[in-house]
């Protein structure tokens, strides 16, 4: 049932969180199903050893995040990350109700766990905060995404909604939506009491060196203003009084190493 609620930055919602479940579980499905008849998405049943480990790896990763006690839709929302394998993609993005993707190009090219962390806790804050939806709503319309919903399950639909899943990896969110979901992957990260929790600022700081190299990755083109968010996301840090001490590499190393990016 489609309801209309606003946030603090004063975006009318004109859906229910009952949509953006129907909503999400449709796109993850035709994204699913793509990138699967491509051959990368990887499966987490895989009779490769080192796939299922990296996958429990993964799924412990988000848990910790989901279990900071910041989370408003952890019990409603889906929660589930795939990796796909695209070593030249450095991206990873989320769909309404907690669909998480990631490329294995971000994860062999970060160095350490809490900066994959910290870009983890920055898309379950887009999902959670209801952004992709809010994003979608003002791309499309409500009537459109309502009729994915309404239409489930017919050709065109299916066709449309697989249009819509193709477009959600290079979506643009405004910047108060991104440094929300900055200052959410602090709070994530801090309440876990495992990962630095500027993990953030070091993912970025990574993407800023290819972006100075010339090689700008797909990620900073549509998640825009490193430098301005690195110094947020420090000082967001220091205010928390979190640790900002990183992790060893092993384990981060033993995750690249299981999935064949080592």
């Amino acid at each position: 049932m489609a309801s209309c609620s606003s946030d603090k930055n004063g975006d009318r919602v004109i859906f229910g969180i009952d949509n953006d479940v129907k909503l999400g579980a449709q796109v993850s499905r035709e994204i699913d199903s793509t990138y699967r008849a491509n051959g990368q998405l990887l499966d987490r049943n895989s009779s490769n050893a080192g796939v299922r480990r990296a996958y429990t790896h993964l799924d412990k990763m988000v848990s910790r995040l989901l279990e900071s006690g910041a989370v408003s839709y952890k019990d409603e929302f889906a929660w589930d990350v795939k990796i796909i394998n695209d070593p030249e993609n450095l991206n990873a993005f989320a769909t309404p109700g907690g669909h998480i993707y990631v490329f294995t190009g971000l994860i062999k090219y970060l160095d350490t766990e809490d900066q994959l962390a910290g870009v983890l806790g920055h898309e379950i804050a887009h999902a959670d905060q209801r952004h992709t939806v809010k994003q979608l709503q003002k791309q499309y319309g409500i009537n459109f995404l309502l009729s994915l919903i309404l239409n489930e399950g017919s050709g065109e639909m299916q066709q449309i909604a697989g249009q819509l899943a193709g477009r959600l990896a290079g979506l643009k969110f405004s910047r108060d939506y991104e440094r929300e979901s900055d200052d959410y992957s602090v709070k994530y990260l801090a309440a876990t009491k495992y990962y630095a929790c500027d993990g953030a600022a070091g993912f970025f700081q990574k993407m800023q060196s290819l972006a100075q190299a010339g090689n700008v990755p797909e990620f900073i083109s549509t998640h825009p203003n490193p430098d301005n968010r690195i110094a947020e996301i420090q000082a967001r840090a220091q205010e928390a009084g979190c640790s900002t001490t990183p992790q060893s590499k092993a384990n981060y190393n033993q995750f690249k190493q299981d999935l064949g990016l080592l």
